[in-house]
């Protein structure tokens, strides 16, 4: 089964984006590898407002080319956004097709917190990474959107990096694996 890892930015008091949808708070750290940590990743999920942030980013996908991009969206329309696939039923029976593909390619969830609420409800999120940005925003997008239940984690890395930030990676439910080596700090 492909696993669905979702790594998102998210300040102190947990929104991955301004009330605007901005994002300029998050600092340039030259010490994330962002291609190592996306060397793997060969699909992207991304809700409807998650995909028009990248839109009006001018292009400027985080990901590499060859990745494979589902928007879920049932108010947009496929012929008027070429290059990625609409989905516009039920996301987590969508994405358990996905994982149930043959590859060894990582499924990475972009965004944005409605579309992780309903993966993670339905035990479709098996990795859950989020950096910490040490500013409080007050105000913003969730980094859970609205409905999310309960769910056990289990810490399974610290990285400390020179800007403060501090990304915890956890294993949602009893689907991942123990540890992957120990804390960064």
């Amino acid at each position: 089964m492909r696993r669905v890892r979702y790594n998102v930015a998210a300040s102190l008091d947990g929104f991955i984006a301004d009330p605007q949808g901005g994002f300029d708070w998050i600092p340039h750290d030259p010490t994330v590898d962002f291609a190592a940590l996306f060397a793997r990743v060969d699909t992207v999920l991304l809700g409807r407002h998650s995909y028009e942030v990248v839109q009006r980013m001018g292009g400027t996908a985080p990901w590499g080319p060859g990745c494979r991009v589902y928007v879920f969206s049932r108010s947009l329309r496929g012929e008027d956004h070429p290059g990625v696939t609409l989905i516009q039923r039920e996301a987590p029976r969508a994405v358990q097709e996905l994982r149930a593909e043959r590859g060894e390619g990582e499924i990475w969830l972009f965004g944005g917190g409605q579309l992780f609420a309903s993966l993670v409800a339905a035990g479709q999120v098996d990795t859950i990474e989020v950096t910490i940005v040490p500013v409080l925003l007050g105000a913003g997008v969730s980094l859970s959107g609205d409905g999310l239940s309960r769910t056990a984690l289990t810490l399974q890395d610290v990285r400390r990096y020179p800007s403060g930030m501090v990304t915890l990676t956890y294993g949602a439910g009893d689907r991942s694996p123990p540890g992957r080596g120990g804390s960064h700090l």
